[in-house]
């Protein structure tokens, strides 16, 4: 379900791209941006603010510094981003498409939005275990519309986002039983808080044009989840 939906909302923004001149990409891409900060922004306050006695607190803040600067660390140390730009060129002449500069950049843009997120795991998770699609099915709604964005952007190189989705999704499904024994909660949170960090860091380089590299942060979501099993 998630990976179909997103190659059709890919297909559709794709569609809609050649009706699109160029001063009117570039005004969808930042509001794609200023969309995903949010994104990342709403989710990342879920599970950083907590109202006790009345009074706003704060939680997580240590673990998620942690988790993101020791897992960038990791990251940048084995390239992880290089890897996905090594992957999106390689799909780019597969498909033909050698002459579209747009294509690596969709690609990992809306790789890392719709891979990265609790929902990513805990959707597959609870439809292997309990047999309840429900979060997976929200996802592939939610996932079609963003790679629709994406593609009328960016181009046909967002609609191979779900390539990495369907692979990262079954893994998850097949090793359910093995990975649930070990995620709490609290884990979870943290996954959620970590990924949401990283979508804003993705929203940051669509609306400014910078190079941070998302893709390189990934090992934090690993980082959390042990952070939290030794807190």
């Amino acid at each position: 379900m998630n990976t179909g939906a997103i190659i059709l909302g890919g297909l559709i923004g794709y569609i809609f791209q050649r009706l699109l001149n160029q001063k009117l990409q570039t005004s969808i891409m930042q509001a794609i941006g200023v969309s995903v900060m949010f994104i990342g922004i709403a989710g990342a306050l879920q599970h950083i603010l907590v109202i006790h006695n009345g009074q706003i607190t704060t939680q997580g803040t240590l673990m998620a510094t942690i988790s993101l600067a020791l897992g960038t660390l990791i990251g940048e140390l084995i390239n992880i981003d290089e890897k996905f730009i090594r992957l999106g060129k390689w799909l780019r002449l597969k498909v033909g498409s050698k002459n579209d500069s747009q294509f690596v950049d969709g690609f990992v843009s809306a790789t890392l939005t719709v891979c990265v997120g609790a929902m990513a795991i805990i959707g597959p998770l609870q439809d292997a275990l309990l047999h309840d699609p429900n979060m997976l099915f929200t996802k592939a709604v939610l996932d079609g519309v963003i790679v629709a964005i994406y593609a009328a952007a960016f181009g046909l190189g967002a609609v191979f986002s779900a390539l990495p989705v369907f692979v990262f999704q079954m893994t998850v499904t097949l090793l359910a039983v093995l990975i649930h024994q070990f995620l709490s909660t609290s884990m979870t949170n943290g996954i959620a808080l970590v990924g949401s960090m990283m979508i804003f860091c993705i929203g940051v380089n669509l609306l400014f044009s910078t190079k941070i590299r998302v893709a390189n942060m990934l090992p934090g979501l690993v980082i959390v989840v042990l952070y939290v099993a030794v807190a």
